[in-house]
């Protein structure tokens, strides 16, 4: 039986309020064979070193091969992700997950052209990549590790400066958990859905509605796969979601399947993934 950890970080409190986790994955090997390996969409960016084997992504009909010791960044996903170890081998790998308000604080890069994709940073921002990528081959702890991470993400940031009218759309869409209207957010700010899906494309890839589904469907399957039965969600999904039909929908969508067979299927790395 394959033996895997998660081992959560706290953020540099510089980093705190751009990054919703940072942890550690370590596992002993591939998943068996039988076992599904599904990562869901919840709506945040990924910077992810592979310090110890490397890992094979799914995304849709395309596959995503990261070496070991590549240093590389996941854009906005809105697809279900299935995630295996390159080799059966020991594994481990840093994640930082950006929240939607982060991701253009640290990079300018164009984010329509980086959705539902895993790229090498050096490929995204050049030899100032390649330049971390070699410290931290040759860093000998993970916690010297992180250190490099984190110092590199406190220097980008002080390179940039908020955009309070995103930063505004994001919070409210995070606050009400996806269910405000795009109409609602035109009236808030002044500004047109066209401009707002515009400004949502330059800083995150997609629209503000595609945000929103994602985070209103991050309530119901952070329950689910906190361990919710599901019968007992139901009573709750008419306050985000028109009917049930609309929310088995979007639960095939993130999933990939309706929430009976998901629920027969489910495993310890998409539980832990999701919660950890």
């Amino acid at each position: 039986m394959t033996d895997f950890r998660f081992i959560p970080i706290t953020p540099h409190p510089l980093l705190s309020p751009y990054v919703a986790k940072i942890h550690v994955f370590e596992s002993s090997g591939r998943l068996p064979a039988e076992d599904r390996k599904l990562i869901v969409p919840n709506a945040n960016f990924k910077l992810t070193l592979t310090y110890r084997n490397g890992i094979v992504a799914g995304i849709g009909d395309k596959t995503f091969i990261q070496g070991e010791n590549k240093l590389s960044l996941t854009g906005l996903i809105d697809s279900p992700v299935m995630l295996d170890a390159q080799q059966d081998a020991q594994t481990g790998t840093i994640i930082i997950e950006f929240n939607p308000l982060g991701a253009y604080r640290f990079f300018h890069l164009s984010y329509a052209e980086v959705k539902n994709q895993i790229i090498e940073l050096p490929e995204l921002i050049g030899k100032y990549a390649e330049e971390l990528q070699s410290r931290l081959v040759d860093a000998n702890s993970i916690t010297l590790k992180l250190q490099l991470l984190q110092n590199f993400l406190i220097k980008q940031l002080e390179k940039t400066v908020a955009d309070p009218i995103y930063d505004y759309c994001i919070d409210r869409i995070s606050g009400t958990a996806g269910v405000l209207s795009v109409a609602q957010l035109e009236k808030e700010t002044g500004y047109s859905s066209r401009w707002l899906h515009a400004k949502f494309s330059e800083h995150l890839g997609t629209g503000p509605k595609n945000l929103s589904e994602i985070v209103r469907f991050k309530q119901f399957y952070g329950a689910f796969s906190a361990g919710a039965n599901y019968q007992r969600l139901k009573e709750h999904i008419y306050h985000h979601y028109h009917d049930q039909s609309h929310f088995i929908r979007a639960f095939k969508r993130f999933t990939g399947s309706t929430p009976t067979d998901l629920q027969n299927s489910m495993n310890e790395l998409a539980t832990k993934h999701y919660t950890s």
